[in-house]
C-alpha cells in the first residue's frame, strides 16, 4: 500500500496540490482522474520521487524515502514500474532489448537468465513473437504491451500508468486496461493510473479519487462514481462524456 499524507507542491506562487491524503490499495487498479490542471500529473510524479513535494508525506508499505540509507531508497525504488504516455521505447532498439534495459541496469541475472525473464514478459502481454521486431513495425498497442512488459519485468511491487490509454482507439483501450487489471491482481501490485477516460474508470476503475484545484474532492468505486450526486464528480463525469462524444464526432467528420 502506498499512503500519502498532507501533500502539498507548488511552483513559484502556483500551489498545485493542497494537502492530498490518501490510501491507493495493493492489488487494485487506483485511478487517478481530474480535468486539466487539476494536479494529477503532479501528484503521480511526486508519488514516483520525480518531484519533491513541499510537504507532507509518501508511505511505501510503511517506508519513507527521506528516511531511508541511499541503498535501501534505491530498493523500494527498483520496486517501482512505470508505463509511460508515449511508450517511451527506445526506436534504435529491438522488442527485446527494450523490455530487457530494466534487467541490465538493475538485476544480477546472467544473460540467459535475463532472456528467459523478457520472454516470460512478452508472453504474459501475448506479443511473444516481436522480439526481434523494432517498435517502429509496431502497433500504438502493441508498442503498449511492449511498455507493460518492460514495466513488469522486475517484477514490481508498485506499477505506475500514465495515460496509458492515450493515442488508442477504444477498443484497443479496452484490451490494455483489461491487461493492466489482469496482471494487478495477479501479482498483487499496487497500482496506480493517471488517466482521463472514463472508459477505463468504468471498466478498471476499482479504487478512484478526483481531483480538481489540488484537492482531493471525491474518492470511490467505478460503480460509486456513477451514482455520485455531489457537483463536482456530476461536472467531470459530463464533461468527459462530452468531450467523448466531441472528438468521435471530428474523427467520423
Amino acid at each position: 500500500m502506498i499512503s500519502v499524507r498532507n501533500l502539498h507542491k507548488s511552483f513559484g506562487d502556483q500551489q498545485v496540490l493542497k494537502g492530498i491524503d490518501v490510501d491507493l490499495m495493493p492489488g487494485k487498479c487506483n485511478l487517478i482522474i481530474g480535468l486539466s490542471g487539476s494536479g494529477k500529473t503532479v501528484l503521480l510524479k511526486s508519488i514516483l520521487g520525480l518531484i519533491q513535494p513541499d510537504e507532507g508525506t509518501i508511505l511505501y508499505d510503511g517506508r519513507n524515502l527521506k528516511t531511508l540509507e541511499s541503498h535501501e531508497a534505491r530498493k523500494v525504488r527498483q520496486e517501482m514500474g512505470m508505463v509511460f504516455q508515449g511508450g517511451a521505447l527506445f526506436t534504435s532498439q529491438t522488442i527485446e532489448e527494450n523490455v530487457r534495459l530494466p534487467l541490465d541496469f538493475f538485476s544480477t541475472m546472467s544473460a540467459s537468465e535475463k532472456r528467459d525473464r523478457v520472454h516470460f514478459c512478452l508472453e504474459r502481454v501475448r506479443i511473444q513473437n516481436a522480439a526481434h521486431k523494432s517498435p517502429a513495425e509496431l502497433s500504438g498497442g502493441m508498442q503498449k504491451r511492449v511498455a507493460i512488459a518492460r514495466a513488469i519485468v522486475l517484477n514490481p511491487r508498485y506499477l505506475f500508468c500514465d495515460e496509458p490509454n492515450s493515442g488508442l482507439d477504444p477498443e484497443t483501450s479496452m484490451v490494455i486496461d483489461a491487461l493492466i487489471q489482469d496482471i494487478t491482481h495477479e501479482y498483487g501490485m499496487t497500482t496506480v493510473i493517471n488517466t482521463h477516460d472514463m472508459n477505463s474508470v468504468l471498466e478498471i476503475g476499482e479504487h478512484v479519487m478526483l481531483l480538481k484545484g489540488g484537492e482531493k474532492t471525491w474518492e470511490g468505486t467505478n460503480d460509486e462514481i456513477l451514482h455520485a450526486d455531489q457537483p463536482d464528480v456530476v461536472d467531470y463525469v459530463f464533461r468527459s462524456n462530452l468531450m467523448k462524444k466531441v472528438r468521435g464526432a471530428l474523427s467520423r467528420g
